[in-house]
């Protein structure tokens, strides 16, 4: 199934020319990320132009990161909601706390919703908790919010 699978890939990238032509899937932003340990799962469309996803690390140590992006403006927060030896520091889990504060905002209404104020109460519950400004589309904006790349370098592919 696979081979067939990269048949059609590469023929749709013949041509198309480009793998932007094909359009992602939440499905298809699932991948391995900093070697074989670590993933990028969970991708979720928090709606009005912002997504979620966990990246997590299940090696010497393991750990969890919550993350939400506002897809227009780039801006991220990163949380660490469990953690086991990884730091030295005791092991925790606060996943589902995170997950309700996300749902939370989430559910907010578009005007009142700011990464800034997602950050501060994630902080409260997650571990070493930041806000970026992404210069490259994450895979989950591609795949729901490509209208809103702006000047970000557009995701390119797993």
């Amino acid at each position: 199934m696979g081979a067939v699978r990269n048949i059609l890939v590469a023929s749709v990238l013949a041509v198309h020319g480009s793998a932007s032509a094909v359009a992602l899937t939440l499905e298809q932003c699932t991948r391995v990320v900093r070697g074989w340990n670590g993933w990028e799962i969970q991708h979720r469309d928090l709606g009005h132009g912002r997504v979620s996803y966990r990246e997590s690390w299940n090696a010497e140590g393991i750990y969890l990161d919550l993350i939400v992006s506002d897809c227009a403006s780039g801006e991220t927060v990163r949380t660490r909601v469990r953690e086991e030896m990884v730091k030295p520091r005791p092991a925790f889990d606060r996943t589902r706390r995170g997950l309700d504060v996300i749902d939370r905002h989430a559910r907010r209404a578009p005007a009142l919703f700011r990464i800034s104020v997602l950050a501060e109460d994630l902080a409260a519950v997650g571990e070493d908790t930041v806000v970026t400004v992404a210069a490259m589309e994450s895979c989950a904006c591609a795949a729901l919010y490509p209208e809103h790349r702006g000047p970000k370098t557009e995701f390119e592919g797993n």
